[in-house]
């Protein structure tokens, strides 16, 4: 199974918003899904459309899928944050960029944030935990989160719901908007009222508020 688009033929960066804006937004794919996933595609051109210059590329074992490769478990740590630091430098440095993504993308570049002094750090969606693995968290370096950070939640997120992340030590520095009824995509049920595009629009909205800020 290849990604979605032009498979192949996609550039190794691709790029939203104009040229000369004054921060750019670098987002990584989840473990599943790769940069021109719908969600992602979504953000990028929300993002984008509100002044900022977004940057979305691919960790190595998705690029390989894009080729021809077989579907397999996402790379080890140590490669996904070699990605996200050399996608950084790729694009001006840490002072030029903020960082973040979807699930596995954001939670990597929580990792290399304040390594690499970036500008802020957007996640969409946060693994703290494997779903119905309450215990297996991933949250020991984001009490000590320096970066300024905003993280996108869903209130219903089986990778960690609103009461789950209550009792976590989160750095100052961490901001949680709630996406009302929202899952790990933001998507509600639908007798909560809400719909999926709205929580979506509401999230690239925050982002774009936070993004404003740095």
């Amino acid at each position: 199974m290849t990604p979605t688009g032009d498979t192949g033929r996609r550039p190794e960066i691709l790029f939203d918003g104009p040229d000369e804006a004054p921060l750019t937004l670098v987002l990584a794919h989840g473990a599943g899904g790769p940069m021109d996933s719908g969600f992602l595609t979504t953000v990028a051109r929300g993002v984008a459309e509100r002044g900022f210059r977004v940057a979305r590329f691919e960790f190595p074992y998705m690029h390989a899928r894009r080729l021809g490769a077989k579907r397999g478990a996402p790379d080890r740590e140590p490669v996904l944050r070699e990605a996200w630091l050399a996608t950084i430098q790729k694009l001006g440095g840490g002072g030029r960029v903020a960082v973040g993504g979807k699930s596995m993308g954001g939670r990597i570049a929580s990792m290399v944030a304040d390594e690499a002094r970036v500008r802020g750090l957007v996640c969409f969606g946060y693994p703290f935990h494997p779903p119905g693995q309450p215990e297996r968290l991933r949250t020991a370096h984001l009490a000590a989160l320096s970066t300024p950070a905003l993280i996108l939640q869903g209130e219903r997120d089986p990778f960690g719901t609103r009461e789950d992340v209550a009792g976590y030590t989160l750095a100052p520095a961490i901001r949680i908007h709630w996406i009302q009824a929202g899952d790990h995509s933001f998507k509600p049920p639908a007798k909560s009222g809400r719909t999926e595009a709205g929580n979506v629009q509401e999230a690239i909205a925050a982002a774009a508020e936070f993004l404003k800020g740095l």
